[in-house]
């Protein structure tokens, strides 16, 4: 039986695309690509919201774009992670764990 992707909370997909961008620069397909073979396939991010969140990330100066040539020889859009995307994925990262932990306090509750 095939696996459906879960659908992503508002908010992650920003905090997916730095953590993906933390490794390496990539381009869009190859972001989505990394974050779906992370999670086994369960997370899925859709064209539109991965494009809307780079173009805001990058508005917000936290990653930075450059074309480049795909591995398969297509003009593709690189995206980079900044000083200020490093220490933002940081800061959103605390802010997730602390979050998740709350948030299993109150499931966890008899």
């Amino acid at each position: 039986m095939a696996q459906s992707a879960l659908g992503l909370l508002q908010g992650t997909v920003d905090v997916l695309i730095l953590r993906t961008l933390s490794w390496t620069s990539m381009h869009g397909y190859g972001i989505a690509r990394w974050i779906s073979d992370r999670s086994d396939g369960a997370l899925a991010v859709e064209d539109a919201a991965l494009y809307q969140a780079l173009h805001r990330l990058e508005r917000k100066g936290f990653v930075e774009a450059e074309w480049g040539t795909s591995d398969t020889g297509h003009r593709a859009k690189y995206y980079t992670l900044t000083p200020a995307g490093r220490r933002q994925l940081k800061s959103e990262v605390a802010e997730l764990r602390q979050y998740m932990g709350v948030l299993f306090r109150v499931l966890d509750t008899a």
